[in-house]
């Protein structure tokens, strides 16, 4: 009988390469959220995969960057955290030769770990084959690797193969979770994520990152339905009026998109309300970061 293997793998990388569009579709289900802004994962989200062989903990981070606010640097403290703390690391980037100031401080932060680091060049479905090769080169002068694993994200091009790669570094270990599980992550953090990315869509460029979203309740009828209230917290006046829209419709848009992503994940019929406060400057504000969810996991 052969032995079965389980450990923790991190997503790192800059925002935007990828990282929650990349987890998602390893563990073949939607948990964390995508959107083509940067910085739109804030937490660490836990996912899981398991097959005969092995199970793997998916830790997917913030995009690791020049912090801002009290929230930029609590996503990049939860981010080069998480390095040591894992038995394989996966840094995303983009298929280019340019390695960049951004790329140039994640070096730095491998630099001071023993943590195996696996580079996972994305996106390569946008460029030619030939041109990978460079891309490698490029990486491997810069940054001491084990290995190299070009994959598109989007398309599942050479995912599989990424995760026997994992696999090689996972220590022999228990199933930590059921084969069942695919997220530790409650479902009111789950449907709060799922509501910020319909808003982060739904709203486009009109409001920047400064949007939280809150579940105020979440309550099961008898007959399975759920009645969800969630508030989306904006920093402006003028802010809250775009986020409603004329006649509510730009809220009910948010609403609805959201409504049928959490009805899918939890398999029943939701009941969603959606009100909105402004709380000015909450990205530096502490005590609304803690009461948003964004705790130090020290």
């Amino acid at each position: 009988m052969s032995t079965f293997h389980s450990g923790f793998a991190a997503l790192i990388g800059r925002p935007n390469v990828g990282k929650s569009t990349l987890m998602n579709r390893l563990v073949g289900q939607k948990i964390a959220i995508t959107s083509d802004k940067p910085q739109t994962t804030r937490n660490r989200i836990r996912t899981v995969y398991t097959d005969e062989e092995a199970q793997i903990i998916f830790l997917d981070t913030p995009g690791i960057h020049k912090a801002k606010n009290k929230l930029g640097e609590y996503m990049v403290g939860v981010a080069e955290r998480t390095l040591g703390e894992v038995d394989v690391i996966l840094w995303l980037v983009e298929p280019t030769t340019y390695i960049g100031a951004g790329e140039q401080h994640i070096i730095q932060c491998l630099r001071s770990v023993q943590t195996p680091v696996v580079l996972v060049i994305n996106k390569v479905d946008t460029v030619a084959k030939e041109e990978i090769l460079r891309f490698i080169d490029a990486y491997r002068q810069a940054c001491a690797l084990q290995e190299i694993v070009p994959v598109s994200a989007l398309a599942g091009t050479n995912t599989d193969e990424l995760l026997k790669v994992i696999k090689k570094y996972l220590p022999q270990g228990p199933r930590y979770y059921d084969e069942d599980t695919v997220t530790d992550q409650p479902m009111r953090q789950i449907a709060a994520e799922l509501i910020r990315e319909k808003a982060l869509k739904c709203l486009n460029d009109e409001i920047p990152h400064g949007i939280a979203v809150v579940i105020e309740s979440m309550k099961e009828r008898k007959n399975g339905l759920y009645d969800i209230e969630a508030t989306v917290i904006c920093e402006r006046s003028s802010h809250k009026g775009i986020i409603i829209g004329k006649q509510g419709s730009m809220l009910k848009k948010i609403g609805s998109a959201a409504r049928y992503e959490i009805e899918a994940l939890m398999g029943t019929k939701v009941n969603l309300q959606l009100w909105v406060k402004v709380r000015k400057e909450w990205r530096d504000n502490e005590l609304y970061l803690k009461n948003y969810g964004y705790r130090d996991e020290t």
